[in-house]
């Protein structure tokens, strides 16, 4: 179904302009071409087409509108015209002239011819001619077709047209002739009709569309003239890919670091559990924990890795814990938990941070969980840089269920399950054995069997299972399932099948498929389990001629590209999840290999027969190398067109047999195979003829097809699955769409084109179009019986997702604004990944296409075409990208050789015409070739004709000419020696090549010349060429004296063509100058500035062309430059220089630097430095600021890099070259003169709330125009931000007020409900500096919750400001600095909030610091306010393999800066005063003579050391280097620890500029050899000391005078804030009255009184002093934010690991000049010393234990009770009481003291222990652990192991209060299922209650086993030194003995008093209640027994 549009002519038309027309229906809209220059009349004649869904109503209207088109303006609509469909769908086809409507619907002069047809679902067309059809002999088949064709269209296919009538053309994509109304093909034997109307193929229209912004609104006009490749590449070629190498199968280096810091919940008794971490096939062990079941590690293990990416995401991280393992045995596995490390790389940060692993037994699965394992997991890559979260004291409980590691998306509880992998059947095999073997086989044994043995291996998550081995065969039949059980959903991403070639030395591999679960199935919640099949994988691998020692053999193990099909294998999967509860289950999870049910053949699709067709238009660029010997070119589609492997070829696919037919079918296989078919096919023709290539010039040769194009043809037969394909490949044309779209937007920010946001409108929009297209199409043929589940379940999932990324494009659509660009560009990428994913088909059908260059029958070199890319459909959204198009191939060396510079050469070129479809569709076959070309058929075939030709012959050619206009290149590839290259730049064209001349020595060449290539024959009609040239390589090369040319990346372009009838005239012609990406591999490698016509010679010859205006260089003889259209226009500039010194120059030639001198070059311009006379003493210049002026180009883009050169002058007038560095864009520097119609310091402060605004009536003590700020120290979170607009007359006052807030907060604490657990005002003198880092630790923490919470609070808000903050004149940097301030104020303000909803967590009043958890230098820019570093480069650019990075290229470093302007400058610059000319802009800059400096490092802790011995742990020490000095603070090396706390201070006198870099490194102490580097850091301290951000000292919070937080810096805060007013030239400061001080127009205040060490108060003008520099960035002009005191933290790099953190470092640098006054002593930060405790532990009495033994005489149960404690380990200090014997009740009487000295930091809430790891350890080593008490009860055995009954860990710091009584005490309380206050031991100082006792039963529950009451008291060592006590009953102070039992002795010697004992107290309540019931029977019986004797009495009445 479809409707045609066919717009003919508009008339009547005003004026004369370019036209285009817009025709829109159902929300689809097409554009014509613009038709330039047309008067009264435009002739559009175009055709549009719209395939349609459902049955037009006859409602529906139709569009057209007709704009003048502008280029730059937006499109002016001339009118509309508008039409009901009506008519249409009852007559099929009407034609229409009729006048247009302008806006305001009045009819206006212009008219319209349009006709329109509808073909109708049932079939019916409207009137064509029988013309339109191929003849008479195609009907019928057409009808056969049509049924065949899956229904999509009814048989319409008008294929050509009687001359004279118009030509129709099709909207869309004019590829396939199914709907082509235009290109008229007659039958062959006509001739070509010569007058063909110049059509302008619909491609560029689409381009167009896109191009002018959107679909929908005209007037959102922006034409980017984007880089040539992602535009404008037309219909009948496809785009060739840029990047050569293959990027997945190269090594990489990979860290895996897991840190294992706690267990807990493990399921056992009383074990020992030891934690191995395994990584592929490396196993690490942690240390083993005694009898604990929540045993704390905190240990660091690191994998170092070097393979390829695929390998490495497939290795699987195991983490098992296991209970007591030694040395003699293996231990027994608890649970492990496994997952790869995909699926870590793939999480945010390449992390997961303190996450909680569930482990599981794999050996029991109805188990449940085993326990949890609390671990970081990390991998980092080359170059990926891990934001650890910062390691402070971790003291938060752990919310174990909320931190499970586990990607997002996946449960909690994961459920076992059971994945059934089905391996059916294999098919084409190759052949294992040498054909040698073969022949020795057949002679011994005289049987000829296939040489293949094979058998399928399944590798899934560690696992791997295997079907059985299928002898000799090579299409073996297996039929049988691999079953893996695992946890669902698996955290292993991949699963690998292969099939092996069994074999007795060793198997081999042939071929690897990898099923990506995520593909096949979905997790949402309409999602579905994974499923596959069955269905055919295609496996790829190498050649497939068999060699002993194959060279690729890497490729079928899945590593790399394949580069030939190996076979194909027919697999299925499916996922049963299992119900564990069920008792009949297998609960092992071994792999097993059962027999699967068969499916029938035909399961996977109807086999049919499909053709592939191709056409070589062009081989050039074959290497040189290849060129001696005749080429051939193969094409092989699976095994078909295979002729060179020896394999029979596949024969066409038997009918299944039935029986008693089988001679029948031998014999239709016998004439089937030679004599040609029933159609009259010839065999498959798959390669061309030998040809010997010609020279094209030095490095490559090309073949001379010239008129004669060869082709090839091959005959295949696959299960017809295309829906699958054709699903696919609509979604790869959305995506690519989305691509080339988002690729416009992202160029057009870049070159900053204007309205962006309109082309990102129009990019949505096409995607949501593209989307219910898709939705449309997808869901065609839903009766098809070969669909698996998988392709239904897909499709479903498929059309849900497209559906709502339709609707999310369209509401995305409406909220692109100018500022939200960039972010909706980030989801449209989430989109474009997401297409992507799902476009990638699980179930292979049709292999993928190979193309080989053979020589000599030697492969050479290939390219591979996937199948989808070339099927045909008639749905044009279905075909392929490539199909029925000339696509560019660049072919590659195969495997492991195209890597690296062997792979960037290209082995050939080829231009290739390639079609795939069903046999039966094949007549359109040769549609898209470019035409003009007559068939050549092999001679058996003559009278047939839908035979395919053996080659084509070009009967029409064009003669052109091309120009390509060579301007520049800029950031080339450094391919010398010297870090300098001497380009030359290589333009290929078809087969002519010419080269741009070599300019020596520079990285960024101008070569200003044009390269005229001349008599360049194209094949085709001329029209075609005009949209369809080929492309154009440019290669850039490396000139070398000696040897060949080195090549250094290439591009390529697409020319614009000039027909011979078309004006030289704007807007196409002349060319402008574009960028082209330059590739090198598929690193990028520089870009070339260039531009490229192609222009057609005419009848007359090159008269027509625009003139060559010849070589007017006279230097460079006759080199044409580029002409005046083309190159850019340029103006003055002036550059002005900053020369301030060298740094780190190090050695050339072994030579040291000695009189260096800098040259600066620019466009041909430039000026040198002055000379440093002595480098060693000096290295600063002499003469600051030098200038020069040179011509730039006014577009800004343009602007030629700028070179910066060293050069050592040597004696004798000799010069070296020291190194360079190339300014790439010279953006950064140019300065553009202030607005002065805006007030410039007109700034915004964002202020808090609470500022009063006083402008008019405040008090009159003010001035009039004050604001007053003020600002609390801690602001309550939620504040409301009020934006202040200050101008000239206003001042601001800041007033800083913190001794009302104290006043607050007493207050509130007076308030404060005596239930509260008050935290007591922290104590001056205890406090320290550590309390301060925590503190500060925690408020960075607080932070960064907050913001993660906030973030998405703060994009919203940020949108609400947008629309706010339009309405003040705020500069746009001003507008974002105020933005960035308001959020930094927001997360100063976030420190705890102090609430009263927050009472349960006050933070005590500390000062803070600010803790960076990165560099300082990331946080202030580099430090380059004013001063640039520029690296020095020297040597070559090294390529991935050398491992060679920009780092040791480094050859020193130039400092100074750069200020380029336009000149004259504007006349109103006024100079200001004091203005110095020789400084021209740089005024104000320090002197850079050699000053004398203190430097004092402190350096606080590092964290995360990568471990550097074999114990996995390193002893760390901290070596400082700066200049001369060289501080090892070798001695004080740490034992053993990975996250040292050093707390140093170390001072350096160091003189600037000689010593500016310092070096902090981490050693790793060794008793024997050398120490060990661990990593370092580099600081440059020079930019820290001269920059405006004064990062000398950095400014504390408050001023005090003594304590903790004494001021560091000799200058105090009023000293610091005059320099600042002075150097700044800003009025002030103005102190007075008391507490207040003005600077420039603002006010700040604050208290005005401090205390001194005596607590007397004194008058000071320092706080408000202090008060202002913390907010010094708010000054207008030169504010900027100063830096704080503060802590940094700097990774550590090792130079032999680049690019990998080796660990992180915490430090700060003060720097003092020695001119001033001498700072104060440093500060103390020497790590805290653990405080020494006593913790004494009674233990009386226990109770409720359970009963162990049985006893000997009477059976009785007993415990013989003692109870075990211990604090720091089992080990070290555990301590027993005596044995309660023979409890019977389960008490027992202890009164027993246990004594347990420990050294504990609070801070950290650790008891610290040194011990000797081991008997052979050199010294001890320093462990944290958490401070917990742990109590057992045990029963005591005489001769077996005493047997373990419960126990109870408390955590000193946090455990619950013990009950009063037993009875009171309960499971519940060590379970914490119900809420019992906890207390600390530290606070409260002694405990005493119950505790209950706990073990696990067999189903792992907890049990109440027992019950101690015992008492904790706590005393320091002084305390507990005045105040000795006895361990256990001893003096001092002895306890009583307990008052046991007697039956606790044995019990004959007192039978009697025993038996009462066990009697009664056993069965007490059985005696009592035998005893009530003995009484009423007792009475009873008496009754009874006196009744008869009463009733005698009574009845004779005596």
């Amino acid at each position: 179904m479809a409707l045609l549009v066919h717009l003919k002519t508009v008339s009547e038309l005003r004026g004369r302009g370019d036209r285009i027309a817009k025709v829109t229906f159902r929300g689809q809209s097409f554009y014509s071409r613009v038709l330039e220059n047309c008067e009264d009349v435009a002739d559009f004649d175009e055709t549009f087409r719209w395939p349609v869904a459902s049955d037009i109503d006859k409602n529906e209207m139709l569009e057209v509108q007709i704009f003048n088109y502008s280029k730059v303006f937006s499109n002016k609509l001339v009118g509309t015209f508008r039409m009901v469909l009506q008519k249409v769908v009852e007559d099929n086809h009407v034609e229409v002239t009729d006048t247009l409507m302008d806006d305001n619907n009045a009819i206006i002069k212009t008219s319209l011819c349009v006709e329109i047809r509808y073909q109708a679902t049932d079939g019916t067309v409207g009137s064509w001619d029988d013309g339109d059809f191929l003849g008479d002999e195609s009907l019928p088949e057409e009808e056969k077709d049509s049924q065949e064709t899956d229904g999509l269209l009814p048989s319409s296919r008008p294929s050509s047209r009687p001359p004279g009538e118009k030509s129709f053309r099709r909207a869309g994509r004019s590829v396939f002739s199914a709907m082509k109304l235009g290109k008229s093909r007659s039958h062959k034997e006509e001739p070509q009709r010569q007058d063909e109307p110049a059509v302008l193929e619909m491609e560029d229209l689409d381009h167009l569309a896109i191009r002018l912004g959107e679909g929908l609104d005209p007037d959102s006009v922006s034409l980017a003239s984007v880089t040539a490749l992602t535009t404008n590449v037309s219909n009948k070629r496809s785009k060739p890919d840029i990047k050569m190498e293959p990027s997945s199968g190269r090594p990489m280096d990979y860290q895996v670091s897991i840190t294992v810091i706690e267990a807990r919940q493990l399921v056992g008794l009383n074990m020992d559990p030891v934690v191995c971490v395994e990584v592929g096939d490396d196993k690490k062990y942690t240390s083993m924990k005694e009898s604990t079941n929540c045993p704390y590690y905190n240990e660091y293990f690191v994998f170092d890795f070097h393979v390829s990416p695929d390998v490495m995401f497939d290795k699987i991280i195991k983490i098992s814990v296991i209970h007591s393992k030694n040395l003699l045995r293996s231990g027994t596995l608890v649970g492990s938990f496994k997952m790869d490390v995909g699926t870590v790389y793939s999480q945010p940060e390449h992390q997961f941070h303190h996450k909680w692993a569930i482990l599981s037994d794999p050996d029991d699965i109805s188990a449940g969980l085993k326990g949890y394992v609390k671990c970081d997991v990390a991998v980092v890559g080359k170059g990926d840089n891990i934001k650890t979260p910062h390691k402070a004291n971790e003291t938060e409980e752990d919310d174990i269920e909320g931190n499970l590691l586990l990607p997002e998306g996946v449960p909690a509880e994961r459920q076992w399950a059971r994945f059934y992998v089905k391996i059916y059947r294999a098919e084409g095999l190759p052949r294992m054995n040498t054909s040698l073997m073969a022949n020795v086989k057949k002679a011994f044994i005289g049987e000829n069997k296939d040489l293949v043995d094979p058998y399928v291996q399944v590798f899934f998550a560690g696992q791997k299972g295997k079907t059985s081995v299928q002898k000799s065969s090579y299409e073996p039949l297996w039929n049988e399932q691999v079953v893996f059980t695992d946890l669902f959903p698996p955290l292993c991403k991949r699963m690998k099948v292969q099939i092996r070639d069994s074999d007795k030395v060793n198997d081999v591999a042939i071929g690897t498929h990898f099923i990506d679960l995520r593909k096949i199935s979905n997790d949402g919640d309409k999602g579905f389990l994974p499923t596959l099949g069955p269905a055919w994988v295609n496996m790829y691998g190498s050649t497939r001629n068999y060699t002993l020692l194959d060279e690729h053999q890497d490729l079928n193990e899945g590593q790399g590209e394949g580069v030939s099909f190996r076979a194909r294998l027919m697999l299925g999967l499916a996922v049963e999840i299992l119900d564990t509860s069920n008792p009949e289950l297998n609960s092992s999870t071994e792999v097993q290999v059962e027999q699967a049910t068969p499916v029938s053949e035909s399961c996977t699709g109807k086999m049919e027969e499909f053709f592939l067709f191709g056409a070589f238009l062009e081989a050039s660029m074959i290497d040189r190398k290849n060129g001696d010997k005749p080429v051939t070119f193969e094409v092989t589609i699976g095994n078909y067109g295979n002729e060179v492997d020896g394999l029979s070829r596949p024969q066409r696919p038997r009918p299944r047999k039935e029986p008693g037919d089988e001679e029948e079918v031998d014999l239709i296989q016998n004439s089937s195979d030679d004599e040609g078919d029933d159609s009259g096919d010839l065999a498959s023709v798959s390669s061309t003829s030998p040809m010997r290539p010609q020279i094209t010039d030095r490095n490559y040769f090309h073949l001379p097809y010239l008129e004669r194009k060869p082709c090839i043809y091959i005959k295949s037969w696959w299960p017809d699955q295309r829906r699958r394909l054709y699903n696919a490949n609509i979604m790869d044309h959305i995506a690519d769409k989305l691509e080339e779209g988002l690729n416009d937007v992202q160029e057009m920010i870049k070159t900053e084109k204007s309205y962006p946001e309109r082309r990102l409108r129009g990019v949505l929009e096409e995607l949501s179009c593209g989307c219910h297209r898709f939705l449309s199409l997808a869901d065609k043929d839903q009766g098809h019986s070969y669909r698996t589940k998988l392709d239904r379940e897909r499709l479903k999932s498929c059309m849900r997702e497209l559906e709502s990324m339709g609707q999310q494009a369209k509401s995305l659509r409406a909220q692109v604004k100018r500022h939200t660009v960039r972010d909706k560009m980030r989801l449209c990428q989430n989109f474009l990944q997401k297409l992507r994913f799902l476009a990638d088909e699980p179930q292979h059908s049709i292999p993928d296409v190979f193309i080989w260059m053979m020589n000599n029958n030697k492969r050479i070199a290939y390219a591979r075409v996937p199948s989808k890319d070339l099927l045909f459909s008639i749905v044009e959204e279905e075909l392929g990208k490539d199909c029925a198009k000339v696509k560019t191939l660049f072919l590659k060396l195969p495997g492991k050789r195209g890597f690296g510079s062997a792979g960037w050469t290209v082995q050939a070129k080829l231009e290739l015409y390639l079609w795939l479809g069903l046999s039966k569709q094949r007549k359109d076959f040769l549609c898209g070739l470019p035409c003009g070309f007559e068939e050549v058929k092999a001679a058996q075939g003559l009278g047939l004709h839908s035979f395919p030709p053996i080659s084509l012959v070009y009967t029409k050619k064009q003669t052109f000419q091309l120009r390509a206009h060579m301007y520049q290149a800029r950031s080339l590839f450094a391919a010398d020696s010297s870090g300098l290259s001497d380009p030359f730049a290589r333009v290929f064209f078809i087969n002519q090549s010419q080269c741009t001349e070599v300019l020596n020595e520079t990285l960024c060449p101008t070569w200003d010349q044009m390269l005229v290539f001349d008599n360049l024959e194209l094949y085709g009609e001329a029209h075609e060429l005009r949209d369809d040239p080929p492309i154009i390589v440019i290669e850039i090369y490396d000139q070398d004296a000696m040897g060949k040319a080195d090549f250094m990346g290439r591009t390529f372009a697409k020319p614009l063509v000039k027909m011979a009838d078309e004006a030289y005239s704007p807007p196409r012609f002349p060319p402008q100058l574009e960028y082209y990406q330059i590739y090198r591999g598929n690193a990028t490698a520089g870009d070339l500035l260039a531009a490229f016509e192609l222009l057609q010679i005419g009848p007359s010859g090159k008269a027509d062309l625009p003139p060559i205006n010849g070589p007017v260089d006279v230097d460079r003889g006759p080199i044409m430059p580029v002409p005046v259209g083309i190159r850019p226009v340029l103006s003055k500039y002036r550059v002005e220089v900053l020369f301030w010194g060298l740094r780190d120059l190090k050695r050339v030639n072994l030579a040291q630097v000695d009189r260096p001198r800098v040259d600066i070059e620019c466009a041909g311009k430039g000026v040198q430095s002055s000379l440093i006379h002595n480098y060693k003493k000096n290295p600063n210049f002499n003469t600051l600021v030098k200038w020069f002026e040179v011509d730039l180009p006014e577009n800004e883009l343009l602007h030629p890099p700028l070179n910066i050169r060293v050069v050592d002058c040597r004696a004798f007038g000799r010069y070296t070259l020291v190194g360079s560095h190339a300014v790439s864009s010279l953006r950064r520097f140019i300065y553009r003169p202030p607005d002065r119609s805006a007030p410039n310091w007109n700034t915004t402060v964002r202020l808090p709330r609470g500022c009063h605004m006083l402008c008019n009536g405040g008090p009159s003590s003010r001035p009039t125009g004050e604001v007053v700020v003020s600002m609390e120290p801690e602001v309550p979170v939620k504040k409301l931000e009020t934006m202040v607009k200050l101008d000239a007359t206003s001042d601001a006052v800041i007033k800083v007020d913190v001794a009302e807030d104290e006043k607050e907060k007493k207050k509130k604490k007076k308030k404060g409900t005596s239930e509260e657990l008050e935290e007591e005002e922290p104590d001056e003198s205890m406090l320290d500096w550590w309390s301060k880092y925590f503190s500060s630790i925690d408020t960075m923490k607080e932070q960064l919750r907050q913001q993660e919470a906030s973030g998405i609070d703060l994009e919203e808000k940020e949108e609400m400001d947008n629309a706010e903050g339009s309405k003040g004149p705020m500069k746009g940097k001003e507008k974002a600095r105020a933005a960035k301030e308001e959020k930094k104020k927001k997360t100063q303000n976030l420190g705890p909030s102090q609430g009263p909803e927050t009472s349960e967590k006050k933070k005590p009043k500390i000062d803070e610091l600010k803790v960076y958890p990165k560099e300082l230098e990331s946080e202030f820019n580099n430090f380059e306010d004013w001063l640039h570093t520029f690296n020095l480069l020297r040597g070559k650019t090294g390529d991935d393999e050398d491992g060679s990075t920009e780092e040791e290229r480094i050859v020193g470093r130039f400092k100074g800066s750069l200020c380029v302007y336009k000149v004259p400058l504007p006349e109103d610059m006024a100079r200001e005063a004091g203005y110095d000319p020789t400084y021209g802009m740089f005024q104000g800059i320090p002197s850079n003579d050699p000053i004398n400096v203190l430097v004092r490092v402190y350096v606080v802790r590092a964290t995360d050391l990568h471990p550097a011995d074999i114990n996995g742990k390193a002893d760390p020490y901290i070596a400082i280097r700066l200049g001369k000095t060289d501080i090892r603070d070798k001695e004080n090396y740490i034992s053993k620890q990975l996250n040292p706390v050093f707390g140093k201070s170390f001072d350096i006198e160091a003189s600037f500029p000689m010593e500016s870099m310092l070096t902090v490194a981490v050693y790793d102490w060794d008793l024997v050899g050398t120490d060990d580097l661990i990593g370092e850091t580099k600081i440059d301290l020079e930019n820290r000391f001269y920059s405006k951000h004064r990062a000398t000292c950095g400014i504390a919070q408050t001023y005090s005078l003594h304590g903790y937080n004494i001021w560091r810096d000799p200058m105090k805060p009023s000293q610091i804030l005059t320099r600042l007013c002075k150097e700044g030239k800003v009025d002030g400061p103005h102190f007075g009255p008391p507490g207040r001080v003005k600077v420039a127009n603002r006010v700040f205040t604050g208290p005005s009184e401090i205390e001194d060490e005596n607590g007397q108060k004194k008058p000071t003008e320092e706080h408000v002093a202090l008060s202002a520099l913390r907010h010094w960035e708010d000054i207008p002009r030169v504010g900027c934010r100063l830096v704080p005191e503060h802590v940094e933290t700097r990774p550590l790099l090792n130079p032999d690991k680049p690019g990998i953190e080796q660990g992180r470092l915490e430090l700060w640098v003060d720097m003092f000049p020695m001119d001033m006054p001498a700072p104060g002593t440093p500060l103390d930060i020497s790590p805290r010393k653990p405080k020494k405790y006593e913790l004494r532990v009674i233990v009386w009495n226990t109770d409720e234990v359970v009963l162990e033994d049985d006893d000997f005489f009477t059976g009785e149960k007993s415990s013989d009770i003692f109870v075990r404690g211990w604090l720091k380990g089992q080990q070290e200090d555990k301590q027993d009481t005596d044995v309660h014997y023979h409890s019977l009740t389960g008490e027992g009487n202890f009164n027993w003291r246990y004594l347990f000295p420990f050294d504990y930091l609070a801070a950290e809430e650790k008891i610290v222990i040194s011990k000797k790891e081991s008997m052979f350890s050199w010294d001890e080593t320093e462990y944290k652990i958490p401070a917990r008490l742990t109590l057992q009860i045990w029963d005591a055995d005489h001769f077996s192991a005493d047997d373990f009954l419960g126990a109870i860990e408390l955590d000193l710091n946090r455990f619950p209060r013990g009950a009063k009584t037993a009875k009171q005490c309960t499971m519940e309380m060590a379970t914490g299922e119900v809420d019992v206050p906890l207390v600390s031991i530290f606070k409260q100082k002694r405990v005493k209650g119950w505790w209950p006792l706990l073990a696990r039963d067999e189903n792992d529950e907890f049990e109440l086993t027992g019950k101690v009451e015992a008492e904790l008291h706590l005393l320091t060592a002084e305390e507990a030194e005045k105040n000795p006590v006895g361990l256990a009953r001893n003096e001092p102070d002895p306890l009583e003995k307990p008052n046991r039992p007697d039956t606790s002795f044995i019990w004959f010697l007192n039978p009697l008093k025993s038996a009462r004992y066990f009697l009664w107290h056993t069965y007490r309540w059985l005696l009592l209640k035998l005893l009530l019931l003995l009484l009423p029977l007792l009475l009873l019986a008496l009754f009874l027994y006196s009744l008869p004797g009463y009733l005698a009495k009574k009845i004779l009445g005596a």
